[in-house]
């Protein structure tokens, strides 16, 4: 006989390594990493990527945008917009076991009017009305225990998350796996978004590639851009100089 029953979520743990603790779903993969005497810095140099979309905005304004999060993971992305951005900041996690974690091991505040944490499904979540044109930056890294692929990863997908942005905003996704090919969710992203609105960075040396895709195409010089890295960089513990070495635009 059939059961209806959902799969099991994993279960939750974490391990210290030196100053560094990881979050783990139940495998060895890594799913998130925190510095323990700096936990609202980011620690992983592909979550650090994620945070590119701050070159395509106006960085006096960044405590007025709405930050979202699809996938929470060890919350890195969540508690910098919230504590050094200063953003409103929305994270949508399927598994009840990861907010806990975060909240018990990773230092992730409680919800309060400018951080909201939302037990849901990211492809729901997506497809609804509540925060359509509303999200100025969108980040996307949603991974199953095994790491394997994104869990999310259609044209459909990518053109709901391309709805719930403002005409300035930004999406930002984490593509890594054994299974995944970058290729194909790259052509995804292109076709909803379109080439000149869509960014790449070279992988990391673990074999994570960030993209990054506007709503709205811009166009920068190296320079303008070098500038928006110096500005970051001088605010935020971001090396956002080190991102235009290896990142550029895809229809260049």
């Amino acid at each position: 006989m059939a059961s209806n029953k959902k799969p099991a979520l994993p279960e939750v743990n974490f391990s210290d390594y030196g100053a560094v603790r990881y979050l783990h779903l139940g495998t060895e993969w890594v799913q998130g990493s925190m510095l323990i005497d700096a936990p609202f810095d980011i620690h992983l140099e592909y979550v650090q990527r994620m945070m590119a979309w701050l070159l395509f905005v106006d960085i006096d304004k960044v405590g007025k945008l709405h930050a979202m999060q699809l996938g929470l993971g060890a919350a890195s992305l969540t508690k910098f917009c919230h504590k050094h951005l200063r953003m409103k900041t929305t994270a949508i996690e399927l598994n009840p076991q990861v907010v806990a974690a975060c909240r018990l091991w990773f230092k992730l505040p409680a919800d309060s009017a400018k951080l909201q944490v939302v037990l849901g499904d990211a492809a729901e979540v997506a497809r609804h009305d509540l925060w359509r044109g509303q999200i100025d930056a969108l980040q996307v890294d949603l991974y199953d225990h095994e790491a394997a692929s994104p869990v999310l990863d259609s044209e459909a997908f990518y053109a709901d998350c391309r709805q719930l942005l403002t005409d300035e905003g930004c999406m930002t996704v984490n593509l890594f796996g054994r299974s995944s090919s970058y290729e194909q969710s790259l052509k995804k992203i292109c076709a909803v978004f379109g080439e000149a609105s869509v960014w790449a960075f070279k992988p990391t040396r673990e074999g994570n590639t960030v993209i990054l895709a506007l709503r709205t195409p811009q166009h920068f010089k190296r320079g303008e851009l070098l500038e928006r890295a110096e500005a970051i960089q001088a605010k935020w513990p971001l090396p956002a100089t080190k991102w235009l070495r290896v990142f550029k635009s895809v229809a260049a």
